[in-house]
């Protein structure tokens, strides 16, 4: 089964695979978006710019980076998120993605 994200619900399919990884990290960035949902980095930060003109998603600058999440102040979040729930729950190829990926930093000194 393709994957679920393929279908473009939120315009495109690059905005809703990255709608979908957003509420499934909680927080990110857009190199860590791209690297997880296979996308180039210039197609997500234009779905995070849009989604983010939209309403549906906030920023905000954390050191060099530009970190984003659901916006807590969207009018529609709780159906927003039951809907992105059952989504990420549906999409075995980006929960495996998920499961695979290191999101806290190595501890100084320690080798790869």
């Amino acid at each position: 089964m393709a994957s679920l994200v393929t279908v473009g619900l939120f315009g495109t399919q690059t905005r809703t695979a990255t709608l979908v990884a957003v509420h499934a990290l909680g927080e990110t960035h857009a190199a860590e978006l791209a690297r997880i949902i296979g996308r180039s980095l210039s197609r997500v930060q234009a779905s995070l710019d849009s989604l983010e003109r939209a309403g549906v998603l906030v920023g905000a600058l954390e050191g060099g980076a530009r970190r984003v999440r659901l916006s807590p102040r969207y009018p529609a979040k709780p159906e927003l998120e039951a809907l992105l729930d059952r989504l990420v729950s549906l999409d075995t190829q980006l929960l495996d993605r998920l499961a695979a990926e290191r999101r806290r930093p190595r501890r100084a000194g320690k080798s790869l």
